[in-house]
């Protein structure tokens, strides 16, 4: 069974927005919802970045039953991983059994902005697999001192937490990072229905959900759709890579100056015909994506919504699940218990740049 989601666009809506459609999502049956962690858009012309946390908050002080994830935060540059432990405690106090983790090596767009130098992917890999192990560690409400090679951390411990962690997803775009997701996750978040991908992370002994977006726009208007989309979405044509390493929207403008309208039309479902949008999700599921969210390019969230109810939740068969949006198996933190070990992150079998990182 598929698990269905939606995508909270951070980068094209204001927070308002985002909680206001979060509640609409929770309301129609949707699973759960993913909301990106980005302190710039991709472009300019997106227009919004608000903090995720506080959005977050939003989302949960609005809704009672939709999963609600981070999709996803990168805890290695602009925020120490401290901080993102405490944020997604905080966050799954909030929500119990709702909020799940999402984790990358991030963009240059989003964790220059503090001036520390932006590594290479090899050491970011190292740097995640770092900030992890510290997230772990203080989600069981220990005192931490950590000396590593990346981080420190002094004499540190979480008072508000939930009586079970939330599950950590890793992001994952090729072989390599999908056993650093087998490794030290309770699922993988890809970008694309990369079969491949999700096969190294099996064969690597990964276990749990396999999250991924599908990215189109839906209109009445063919044209107008590949408008929205070639205008609003662009960076979608950006590569691998280069959307790591772009530093700024402007650069983003520059790069995108080379992409045509054209070029977006085929890589994105757009106008009225649904039968691309589901071919597309057909993809997804034979490569293995098991949580799939819906991300509805441009303003027009209200006709996204209108198409979901009338005509793509019928067709997919899509219902919401009876065991919540993202489950793992965990024994429960006993909150009273002095000096907790290391939970066991065990999950049961399962389970785009530029979303997410």
């Amino acid at each position: 069974m598929t698990t269905w989601g939606y995508t909270l666009s951070s980068e094209e809506h204001p927070a308002r927005q985002l909680i206001d459609n979060a509640r609409r999502a929770e309301k129609l049956g949707f699973d759960f919802v993913s909301v990106s962690d980005h302190y710039h858009p991709w472009i300019g012309r997106q227009g919004h970045s608000p903090f995720v946390w506080s959005t977050v908050g939003g989302v949960a002080a609005t809704t009672e039953r939709v999963g609600v994830g981070v999709g996803v935060s990168c805890p290695i540059v602009r925020i120490h991983p401290a901080i993102v432990a405490q944020a997604a405690a905080t966050s799954a106090s909030l929500m119990p059994d709702r909020f799940f983790l999402g984790v990358g090596t991030g963009e240059a767009l989003n964790e220059h902005i503090t001036g520390a130098a932006w590594p290479r992917i090899e050491i970011r890999q190292q740097m995640l697999e770092e900030a992890v192990s510290i997230i772990r560690q203080l989600w069981t409400g220990d005192n931490v001192d950590f000396d590593g090679r990346f981080f420190q951390v002094d004499n540190a411990r979480l008072y508000t937490r939930p009586s079970v962690a939330p599950p950590l997803i890793v992001s994952a775009f090729g072989e390599q990072a999908a056993d650093l997701a087998a490794r030290i996750g309770d699922g993988m978040w890809t970008s694309g229905p990369a079969k491949e991908v999700v096969d190294q992370f099996h064969r690597s002994g990964g276990k749990g959900p396999v999250i991924g977006q599908v990215s189109f726009c839906w209109d009445t208007d063919a044209d107008r759709a590949r408008k929205t989309a070639y205008e609003t979405w662009p960076n979608k044509a950006v590569p691998g890579q280069l959307s790591q390493d772009l530093p700024t929207p402007s650069h983003f403008e520059q790069a995108c100056e080379l992409v045509t309208e054209e070029t977006i039309a085929k890589l994105t479902p757009c106008g009225p015909d649904v039968g691309p949008i589901v071919d597309l999700i057909e993809r997804y599921r034979d490569a293995g994506v098991t949580h799939l969210y819906l991300h509805q390019i441009g303003p027009d969230q209200d006709a996204f919504f209108r198409l979901w109810e009338s005509t793509l939740a019928p067709r997919l068969e899509a219902a919401p699940t009876r065991d919540g949006p993202i489950s793992n198996d965990r024994r429960a933190i006993d909150m009273d218990a002095p000096g907790n070990s290391v939970l066991d992150y065990s999950s049961p079998s399962v389970a785009e740049p530029n979303e997410p990182a």
